[in-house]
């Protein structure tokens, strides 16, 4: 029997990676991917041509431009067309290309800003959503949409999930483009090497976050995309197919703050910056679906953080070698 070809769409990021690591694990399957330079995946050109010429099987789709608070401020055009851009044109030649298996990876920005806590899946589309980062989330609920769209009229199964926020191996430690964990994380570690004797935290700490290590979501993934179809349509609905990924679990910012100052070793004093915009006060996944389904998490914060705080030094050093 010949090997199921699997596209991981976005390889070489964190998600996507972890996906690839997840699915190495596979028998029966022959990954395919293709770098940034091999493949434009904002071409819609480029998109046909790779789907002409490849006989897949599945599509995950991880690829996306992403970034934090800052980036959404600075980006908003980059954010929504790239995205947009990408979505579209994987979705549509997928379909084109007899794809009949792909699933969609969102993110929990889609919900609105005041959303009712935990989010469950029905708080799509009911309120305003947090201003910055508008382009983004429309380009994912785009996404969500085009895939129920496909399925309605071609009868495909495009399934999406919508996880929480995610950290790990290969995640964007940028100083000013990357989110809340990365940063305090390379900020914490910094200010460690140097001695300093305080470091400061955007916002005022009261904000709640929920994050999932990365190696859980690429399961979960995995696990969405297996799903026996009857099962999966018993447990969602064709105008709500997505799936929340999560913990269930959310903490203060403040205390994630705390955590991470000791995962890092970092033993001074921490501040709080309230003239920073806090985004959200309050983002936790309702994941009651997916556990009926079958799956938890299993990776606590604090272990998260310590393996990836391990991955994020041996790569420093990596560099500086």
């Amino acid at each position: 029997m010949a090997a199921k070809r699997i596209f991981i769409a976005g390889h070489e990021g964190m998600v996507g990676s972890a996906i690839v690591r997840q699915l190495q694990q596979e028998k029966g399957v022959e990954l395919v991917t293709r770098t940034r330079r091999e493949l434009d995946l904002v071409s819609q050109a480029d998109v046909t041509t790779f789907f002409q010429q490849e006989k897949i099987d599945q599509v995950y789709l991880a690829a996306a431009k992403v970034g934090g608070i800052y980036a959404n401020n600075e980006y908003p055009a980059e954010f929504i067309y790239q995205n947009l851009m990408i979505e579209t044109n994987i979705i549509h030649q997928a379909y084109v290309g007899g794809v009949k298996k792909l699933l969609f990876l969102g993110s929990s920005c889609i919900y609105p800003k005041l959303a009712k806590q935990p989010m469950q899946e029905s708080e799509l589309l009911t309120g305003i959503l947090e201003s910055t980062n508008v382009p983004y989330a429309i380009a994912k609920i785009a996404g969500i949409k085009l895939c129920e769209s496909y399925n309605r009229q071609y009868g495909v199964d495009y399934r999406s999930v919508m996880p929480t926020n995610l950290y790990g191996k290969n995640d964007n430690f940028h100083p000013e483009n990357s989110h809340v964990i990365p940063a305090m994380m390379r900020r914490f570690h910094e200010a460690k090497l140097a001695g300093d004797q305080e470091v400061t935290v955007w916002g005022t700490g009261k904000p709640m976050r929920e994050f999932l290590h990365v190696d859980d979501m690429a399961a979960a993934s995995v696990f969405v995309m297996n799903l026996d179809n009857a099962m999966y349509q018993a447990h969602t609905e064709p105008m709500l197919s997505h799936i929340n990924v999560g913990t269930g679990i959310d903490c203060t910012i403040r205390e994630l703050a705390e955590t991470m100052a000791k995962v890092v070793g970092f033993e001074g004093k921490l501040i709080f910056d309230g003239s920073k915009p806090d985004g959200t006060p309050r983002k936790l996944m309702e994941v009651t679906r997916l556990k009926r389904l079958g799956w938890s998490a299993g990776t606590s914060l604090e272990a998260g953080l310590e393996r990836t705080y391990e991955w994020f030094v041996n790569a420093a050093e990596s560099l500086r070698s």
